[in-house]
């Protein structure tokens, strides 16, 4: 059986790689329409990175999706 590394991210990591600040990063969290953090300790929070990356191409299949609408309702 092929074991998968688990890459987790920190804050800091989810900020740079989503463009998002901590404020909207945790409201959407709050809302649920972002992955929520894994508790590793006491103080100690982390995303899992296959996670964070899986909500960015919501986001892109999304924006894409829409302009093409757009571009094919104009036609």
């Amino acid at each position: 059986m092929m074991s998968q590394t688990i890459r987790m991210l920190r804050l800091p990591d989810v900020i740079r790689k989503t463009g998002l600040s901590r404020s909207q990063i945790y409201r959407l969290v709050d809302m649920g329409s972002f992955p929520g953090q894994v508790h590793l300790g006491e103080r100690t929070a982390a995303w899992i990175e296959a996670e964070v990356e899986h909500w960015l191409m919501e986001r892109i299949n999304q924006t894409r999706t829409s302009v093409i609408e757009k571009k094919i309702s104009k036609v």
